[in-house]
């Protein structure tokens, strides 16, 4: 596995260290220590990168705005954000944005790669998936229930017909995920087995901080089909219609 990185960081102790653990993986890595710079070397070289580490205090742009203009540029190219801010706002916020993963401060190398190779086998699983080749007819739906209709060929979700609109490629999976299983609840550490596969690290609320986006964009199209199920986790029902 050959990969091309942009490594948004401005500390050169740390872009140096993960540049040879990145080198010793056989990739390569473009480095940007700030955000303006970051921004501009994706607009210029936005079909290069495979993925972005993107550190969330950076001087001109901060990570926050950098994640927000990529996403606008790419809602699909994954994004691990890295920062010493380990408060739970945080990390919900670089997640909300459009990160996928997010790594505190101080880290291991090697957990990160083992992160940067789960995230990225989950993404060449779902291309493989939607290649046009293997597209259905319109008509054909993987989930059909009530309300929902969802083609995992084309990413395409419709709640009574309707277009869910800008659902990246995590908030998808958890949807089609759920929605298979209509009412069954799932527990957060069986929605990121699921979703972000066996080695992923992440914390737990990595699930709540994609969840609350989801609802947002379902939300708009009046569909009230994600339930919290209090210290347990989630469940998927569209039998009550919409809100």
């Amino acid at each position: 596995m050959k990969l091309k990185i942009l490594m948004v960081e401005d500390d050169s102790s740390v872009a140096e260290m993960m540049g040879m653990f990145f080198a010793k993986e056989g990739w390569t890595e473009d480095v940007a220590v700030d955000g303006v710079q970051a921004v501009e070397m994706f607009k210029e070289h936005i079909d290069e990168y495979d993925l972005i580490t993107l550190d969330l205090n950076l001087p001109k742009k901060d990570g926050i705005q950098v994640a927000k203009e990529v996403r606008a540029l790419s809602p699909t190219v994954p994004i691990i954000m890295l920062t010493a801010r380990d408060s739970e706002a945080d990390q919900i916020l670089g997640l909300g944005v459009g990160a996928d993963d997010y790594v505190s401060k101080p880290f291991s190398p090697l957990a990160l790669i083992a992160r940067i190779k789960a995230l990225h086998r989950r993404i060449m699983i779902e291309d493989n998936q939607s290649h046009p080749k293997l597209a259905k007819q319109t008509s054909d739906y993987d989930v059909n229930t009530k309300h929902v209709k969802i083609s995992k060929a084309r990413r395409e979700v419709l709640f009574d017909n309707k277009k869910v609109a800008n659902i990246t490629p995590k908030e998808f999976d958890l949807l089609y995920t759920m929605a298979q299983k209509p009412r069954q609840v799932f527990s957060r550490g069986q929605l990121l087995e699921a979703v972000w596969g066996y080695d992923y690290f992440g914390e737990e609320r990595t699930v709540d901080a994609h969840i609350k986006k989801l609802r947002q964009k379902l939300e708009k199209v009046g569909a009230d089909v994600i339930q919290t199920v209090w210290g347990v986790g989630y469940k998927f029902d569209d039998e009550q219609g919409k809100k």
